[in-house]
This record gives structure tokens, sequence and C-alpha cells, in this order.
């Protein structure tokens, strides 16, 4: 395997680890108003992710450095062009992870509220940006040729703002918040529990619905893809991971339904990756202006060392994470929620 497909490929799976654990996170926080009856109730929420939010985040930060790292021209055109967007979702994430820390330490309701809010906005932005950014990706932005080579987005955030991104959008924040559902009921017990697998029921209906449309909309979008096969694979599997999901949790086996959960939101992801394949970004202006792997890819030498580095690193990190959600696997109950704990 030639290694920039091969980073492509490293890239992929780090954004869908980001997007499986992180995508829960934003779930949780998108709860918020629909599980909290009272601040006990919230915090009780937000504790369910308290020791791992931040270590979730760091796949974002993993990926854009590998991203940054192995294909330059990639990064380049895609973070100008999403600029605005992209920004949206630094101080949404800022936001969010500052509101974790300080909305416990005010003294006043106002306070919370206000912080509440801040975590509520700032768990549901990111998924609808990043939803909406992946769509067009795999649907083609308007892509020109700059004159010593490079690539340059000629649009604006109103572009992005079509049919197929929006649909891409409303399908990545109701899968992460029926994700973020699910996790509270694997996380929690009693009444917190059973209204959380009711909501997750509600709210998975719709993932289920609007993820369809999503993955058949993007199949007949490629039908002339040479990986059209492996397109309509990864998106059957996503498809019946979600129902699966769905199912688990109707039976109350919270654990099943947050892996069929994860599943989905992997092979989804990896329906997109395999519909852009071999290029990284696609043109609308004329199909020559088209981004290819080989051509925004770093240098041999590069991605050689990249690749050692990663096969040292990742499976520290791994460990790492996994050890982490085993120190932390405890069901948490409001009896668990002292005046001191945040």
């Amino acid at each position: 395997m030639e290694l920039t497909t091969l980073w492509f490929l490293i890239v992929g799976v780090m954004l869908i680890g980001y997007f499986v654990l992180d995508g829960f996170d934003f779930g949780v926080g998108m709860a918020l108003p629909f599980l909290g009856k009272d601040n006990t109730d919230r915090r009780l929420i937000i504790n369910t992710i308290g020791p791992v939010w931040d270590l979730n985040e760091t796949w974002l930060i993993v990926a854009g450095a590998s991203l940054f790292a192995a294909f330059p021209e990639w990064y380049a055109t895609m973070f100008s062009g999403f600029y605005l967007a992209l920004l949206l979702i630094l101080v949404a994430l800022i936001l969010r992870g500052v509101s974790f820390e300080y909305r416990h330490q005010g003294k006043g309701e106002q306070w919370t509220r206000w912080f509440d809010q801040f975590i509520v906005w700032g768990s549901v932005v990111p998924p609808l940006l990043w939803g909406v950014a992946f769509a067009n990706l795999v649907q083609g932005l308007p892509i020109g040729l700059l004159p010593n080579g490079g690539w340059i987005y000629e649009g604006t955030l109103l572009t992005l703002l079509n049919p197929y991104g929006l649909l891409g959008g409303v399908v990545m924040v109701l899968v992460t918040f029926t994700h973020g559902l699910v996790f509270i009921s694997l996380k929690t017990t009693g009444d917190m529990r059973e209204r959380a697998r009711a909501l997750a029921t509600k709210v998975g209906i719709g993932a289920i619905l609007a993820g369809a449309v999503f993955l058949v909309w993007t199949i007949v979008m490629h039908l002339d893809h040479e990986l059209l096969w492996l397109i309509v694979t990864c998106a059957a599997i996503a498809a019946l991971a979600l129902i699966g999901g769905f199912v688990a949790n109707l039976a109350g086996r919270e654990g099943w339904a947050f892996t069929g959960n994860a599943v989905g939101i992997a092979f989804a992801l990896l329906t997109i990756f395999s519909a852009l394949y071999p290029y990284l970004m696609y043109s609308t202006i004329d199909p020559a202006f088209s981004m290819s792997i080989e051509g925004a890819a770093s240098s041999h030498k590069t991605l050689e060392l990249m690749t050692w580095v990663a096969v040292f690193t990742l499976p520290l990190v791994l460990a790492y994470q996994a050890w982490t959600y085993w120190v932390f696997r405890k069901r948490l109950t409001r009896e668990t929620i002292t005046a001191g704990a945040h």
C-alpha cells in the first residue's frame, strides 16, 4: 500500500475516533435541557463525561496535526475555505470546555444557567457544522487552481448551506444526540437511566430515517465511482448498526446500543471516505481541478517518518484511553453527586 493511501486511512481512522468518542460528549451536552430537571440532574449528566471529555477532544488535535503534516495542501485549502465555519466550531468548543470547569464556581442560579446554555450550544454547533463540512467534501466544492499550482476554495459559507450539506449536519446532530443519550443510560441508574433510554428511542428514530436518506443520496451521487461496492457496503453496515443499536436500546441493553451507534458512526464516515477516494476535494468548477491524494501529500520521507512515529505512539494513546474508561466505568447516581462535585 502506498504511504499516501495509508495516511489517508490513518487520518480517517483518527477522525472516526474523534466523532465516535467526542460524539457522545456532544450528545450528553445536548441532553441537559431535556433530562436535567434540577441542578443535581444536570450535574449528574455532566459528570458522566467529566473524566473523559477532554481526553476525547485530543483526537481532533491529533487528527488535525496529522492532516497538516501528511496533506498540507488539503489542510491549507480546507481551513482557509471553511475558515468561518471552523472558527465557529473552535469558539463553541472553547465555550463548552470553559463551561464544564466554571459552571459550578458561581454563587447564583443565573451564573449556572448561562454556562449550561454554553454547554448545550457548544455541543450542537460542532457536530452540525462538521456534518455540513463533510457532506460538502463528498458532494464537491468550487475548488480552483492557483497560479503556483495550489488549490483555492472559491465559495463562501453560504455555498456550504445547500440541501445535501444541511442534511449532513442534521444527521450528525441526531446521531450524536442519540449516542450521548445512550451513554447517559449506560452510565446512570434509576429514573435518569430510564428517561435517557426513552428519549434515545425517540431521537433514534429520527437519526435512522435522516441517516438513511443521507446514505442513499450519497450512493446515488457516486453510482459511477470505481469503489461503488465499498461505498454501498459501508453504508449498509452503518444502517444496520444504527438499527441494531436502536433495537438494543429498546431492550435495555445499553452496552450493545452504544456499540451499535459507535459502529454506525464509524461506517458512515467510512462511506464518506470511500466516496472521496482517490481525491481529497472534488471540484465542481472543473473535475481536472480536483485535489488528489497524491497531489496534496507531503514528501515520501515525511510520510515514512510519520509512519514510524505513529507505530510507536498510537498504541500508547489507545492503551491510555482504554485504561481511563476502565477506571471510570462505574455507573453514577444522584446520591454520588455531592455539594463539592461538578
